[in-house]
C-alpha cells in the first residue's frame, strides 16, 4: 500500500488546534476567522470534519449544533446550505464547508484534517464523509494530511487518495472517555495495531499518553508523533520528549 511522507511543514510551526480561536476576540473555533489568525501567526492548522444531510464535508468538531451554535440537533440533519446560514456562537460567520476553507487558506499553511467517526463505535459502516473530503481536496495543491480515530477511515482515505498523506489519531481510549464505544473495541485499538494496515505515515497522540509502548515503539522506527492537546508551555516542553511537534490552544507557544 502507498504510504506518502507526512510533509515536512506539519513537522515545523506549531499547529493551532481547530485554528487560533479566541472566543474572547470573536474568533470562535473552526472558523475561517480561526484560521486566518493561524495564517497571521504563521502556525499550521489542525481542523474537523462532519458530514451534511446532503453529503458535503463541514469544518465542524461536534456531532451535534448545541456548544458551538445558537441551535439544537445534529448537524447530519441539516444541510450545507442550511449550516452555512447558521452563526458560529460568538464569532459573524457560518459554518463553513471543507471547500470554502481549502479555497480560503490556499496552501498558506499545512492543514492537520481530522474525519470524525461516522460509524458511532470506530467501526467499519463509513465512506461517505470521506468521499465527500477527497471530493473538496481535488486539485488543492496546498500541504494536507488527513487523520481519524477509526482505522476503517483511514484506510478507505488511502484507497480515495492514495497520494495524500495520512495517519492514525490515537489515545489511551479509557472507557469513561468513550461511553458509546465497546470495550472490547477500545482494547482493540489501544495498542495501535493498524497502523500499518491503513497505510499510515504518522500518528497524532494524546499528549498525556505519549510515554506509552506503542507509541515510543512507532516513534523508534522513525514515524512522526504529533500530539494533542497541549494547553501551556510547561505542557509542551513535556510533549516535545517524545513528539515531533505539539497540536495547541490557549496559550502561545515557544
Amino acid at each position: 500500500m502507498q504510504q506518502p511522507a507526512l510533509p515536512q511543514s506539519f513537522l515545523q510551526a506549531p499547529i493551532a488546534h481547530r485554528g487560533l480561536h479566541n472566543l474572547s476576540q470573536g474568533i470562535p473555533e473552526n472558523s475561517l476567522a480561526a484560521f486566518d489568525a493561524a495564517i497571521a501567526r504563521g502556525y499550521g492548522i489542525e481542523l474537523d470534519l462532519q458530514l451534511s444531510r446532503d453529503g458535503v464535508a463541514m469544518v465542524f468538531h461536534d456531532y451535534g449544533l448545541e456548544r458551538l451554535t445558537g441551535e439544537k440537533g445534529p448537524i447530519a440533519q441539516q444541510s450545507a446550505a442550511a449550516l452555512g446560514k447558521i452563526t458560529l456562537t460568538g464569532g459573524t460567520e457560518g459554518i463553513p464547508t471543507l471547500a470554502e476553507t481549502l479555497a480560503y487558506v490556499a496552501g498558506r499553511a499545512p492543514l492537520l484534517i481530522e474525519l470524525k467517526d461516522q460509524d458511532g463505535a470506530l467501526g467499519p459502516n463509513i465512506g461517505p464523509l470521506e468521499e465527500a473530503t477527497v471530493k473538496a481536496l481535488t486539485g488543492y495543491a496546498g500541504d494536507v494530511a488527513l487523520m481519524s480515530f477509526n482505522p476503517h477511515s483511514v484506510a478507505a482515505l488511502a484507497r480515495l487518495a492514495p497520494d495524500h498523506a495520512r495517519g492514525l489519531t490515537t489515545c489511551d481510549y479509557r472507557p469513561e472517555d468513550w461511553p458509546t464505544i465497546p470495550k472490547t473495541r477500545l482494547a482493540e485499538l489501544r495498542p495501535i495495531p493498524d497502523f500499518i494496515r491503513t497505510g499510515a505515515s504518522f500518528i497524532s497522540h494524546q499528549a498525556s499518553d505519549l510515554t506509552r509502548a506503542p507509541v515510543t515503539a512507532l516513534k523508534a522506527q522513525g514515524v512522526p508523533v504529533l500530539c494533542w492537546t497541549i494547553r501551556s508551555r510547561a505542557q509542551e516542553d513535556a510533549a516535545r520528549q517524545i513528539a515531533d511537534n505539539v497540536t495547541f490552544e490557549g496559550y502561545a507557544p515557544a
